[in-house]
């Protein structure tokens, strides 16, 4: 019997756990995460070990619970704050009457949170470099099967592989779940410089962005996306994305295409928290317009 332990919080402002830990689950298709409807489970890898969670909001209380398994229970309770946004008080922003404002009364539960797992976004994210998202979950969903184990805890999860695995994983295995050596060799590049990596929960967003970027095969996007769900930066803005810039366009100026420029000029006024209007618009289900990309499939070849 492996022990449980709990802990129950109070937000400043109300948690919605789907919105808040959306960015987190890579798809549904995702083997360390599962939403519920009595909750959401995640399987994660701590500096004190492996540990699953299962977290619960009681709205008419206004708290959230978190229960945890594993050798990384403990650390898992001292960060369950940080990672439901119980703290995130929004300082500063100005949602504005437009289409801004209706979202963030609309979705009040949206929470910036911070997982403190540097390496569980950026694995993922390297994956959705230049493809289609679906493609990059399955890849992401093969890797963790494959190279992961099972967590601890009754939810049946997975748990990220480790990056020392993950550094020194050959390239046919990256092949099999349908990753070309590009890709494989900024994961692997990326997992050997790990506990560098891991450093950037406790450098200032430029700095942590300074440090990601300079290890080749990452560039403002990928570190923007590692941003917003590892350090909980909510001004984090992913340039170059194939369709947030026409998003963005259309939901603040009815425009159906936009640029980077363009982006990032509609953003301005909400600069500090450019990344929470922009998990605000998602969340909307603004309309999609951009390139469209094939499914590719290389592992047969």
């Amino acid at each position: 019997m492996i022990p449980t332990v709990e802990r129950t919080v109070r937000p400043l402002l109300p948690v919605d756990l789907r919105l808040t830990l959306f960015p987190v689950r890579r798809g549904r298709l995702d083997p360390t995460m599962r939403f519920e409807p009595t909750g959401v489970w995640r399987a994660t890898r701590t500096p004190a070990g492996p540990a699953t969670t299962h977290l619960r909001a009681a709205a008419a209380a206004g708290t959230v619970t978190m229960r945890a398994w594993g050798p990384g229970a403990g650390w898992a309770l001292d960060a369950f704050p940080a990672l439901v946004g119980a703290h995130d008080d929004e300082a500063g922003f100005e949602p504005g009457a437009g289409v801004v404002g209706e979202l963030h009364h609309r979705l009040r539960g949206l929470r910036i949170g911070r997982t403190g797992a540097v390496m569980e976004a950026l694995v993922p994210s390297i994956l959705e470099q230049k493809v289609v998202g679906l493609e990059a979950r399955r890849s992401y969903a093969r890797i963790v099967r494959t190279l992961g184990e099972p967590a601890p805890g009754p939810a049946g999860l997975f748990l990220p592989p480790t990056a020392r695995c993950l550094a020194t994983t050959p390239s046919w295995v990256f092949h099999r779940a349908n990753v070309e050596r590009k890709r494989a060799d900024t994961i692997r590049r990326a997992c050997s410089y790990a506990a560098r990596l891991e450093e950037t929960v406790a450098m200032s967003p430029e700095d942590a962005r300074r440090r990601l970027c300079a290890l080749p095969g990452i560039g403002p996007w990928t570190a923007a996306e590692v941003a917003m769900v590892a350090l909980g930066d909510a001004d984090a803005v992913s340039v170059g994305d194939y369709h947030l810039p026409n998003q963005v366009a259309w939901a603040l100026a009815r425009e159906p295409r936009g640029d980077d420029a363009r982006l990032l000029e509609l953003l301005e006024p909400w600069r500090g928290h450019r990344g929470r209007v922009l998990r605000l618009l998602g969340a909307g289900a603004a309309p999609r317009y951009g390139p469209r990309m094939p499914l590719r499939t290389i592992a047969g070849q």
